[in-house]
């Protein structure tokens, strides 16, 4: 009688299912520069939600009798010519810059997600007349935009709350800033959504004819649906990359049109208002000048390594 030969099950390691945001999180963390980027951007980021709370200073107090005073123990990038904190302004002028640039990079990913991943699903005239608006709006300089936009429509804005508070006589209606935000986030928006648009379109003409969408148009679904449950989710790699540098972007262009006085305005700080102001007397106060701009040198270089770090980790082709 033969005997059967009696086999034991082999213990083997049986590795985890591949997750791609797990892999590319693990690719992130390897990359120096861009975990350097990352503790940048948390730190700057709870500096602009917590920052004003914990400052010594109050940002408007002036002190005439501490004017231009060099850095010191009671403050640490010394004062300006009324004797205000800079310390404080500039920790309030990294709320401002976030402020800008997340309302602004919202919109404008909003907007171009919206324009870009409707042209590249349907296409025809649709995309046609989307493609000519984003090559419209990038042919005209970013500058001059801002600037027709803020000329033309802060007067008008600033007449009508004047009139509303002589009705009302609500405070509200004197607060000056909110027309200075509405006008950044309003110009900015425009000249931002462009970029988004064309990413996204490519990013969709290349995954509407996968199987799966075949699939999905097959078994009834609607356009609207496809797009929101396939399309966009499968887009946002790429999306997430271009976002990250769209906010370093955003921050340095708001500091731009502040320092050319079409952005925010005085009292409230910004980094654009504050460099405009050193510029003057850099020679004789260096420390109004090198404060704000190296906090936005360090925010600009953080969001580009940040934005390299995520491009090579959610890239497919990076993974070994």
């Amino acid at each position: 009688m033969s005997t059967v030969p009696v086999t034991t099950p082999v213990e083997t390691d049986i590795e985890p299912p591949v997750s791609l945001w797990r892999d590319a999180w693990y690719r992130l963390r390897r990359n120096r520069l861009a975990v350097f980027g990352l503790i940048v951007v948390i730190i700057l980021a709870f500096t602009a939600a917590f920052g004003p709370y914990l400052t010594p200073h109050d940002f408007l107090s002036q002190d005439l009798g501490a004017r231009n005073l060099a850095p010191s123990m009671s403050h640490l990038f010394g004062t300006d010519d009324l004797g205000r904190d800079v310390f404080s302004r500039v920790v309030y002028g990294t709320r401002t810059a976030f402020l800008v640039a997340v309302v602004v990079t919202f919109i404008a990913v909003l907007i171009g997600v919206t324009l870009g991943a409707m042209a590249g699903f349907f296409g025809g005239l649709l995309d046609r007349i989307v493609m000519w608006l984003t090559d419209m709006t990038m042919s005209i300089p970013n500058l001059l935009l801002v600037v027709v936009i803020n000329a033309s429509l802060k007067s008008p804005i600033a007449s009508w709350m004047e009139s509303r508070y002589l009705a009302t006589l609500n405070p509200i209606y004197r607060e000056t800033v909110w027309v200075d935000f509405l006008l950044v986030f309003g110009s900015m928006a425009l000249i931002s959504w462009p970029p988004y648009a064309r990413l996204v379109r490519a990013q969709v003409l290349s995954i509407r004819s996968r199987p799966y969408i075949t699939a999905a148009q097959a078994l009834g679904l609607t356009n609207r649906l496809i797009l929101m449950r396939y399309v966009v989710p499968n887009a946002l790699g790429p999306l997430i990359v271009a976002v990250s540098a769209g906010l370093g972007t955003a921050m340095v262009l708001e500091s731009a049109f502040s320092f050319l006085g079409v952005g925010v305005n005085p009292p409230t700080p910004s980094w654009g208002n504050m460099i405009s102001d050193g510029l003057r007397v850099w020679q004789h106060y260096p420390h109004l000048l090198a404060a704000p701009a190296a906090i936005l040198g360090l925010a600009s270089v953080a969001f580009s390594f940040l934005g390299d770090g995520l491009n090579d980790a959610l890239n497919p082709r990076g993974a070994k």
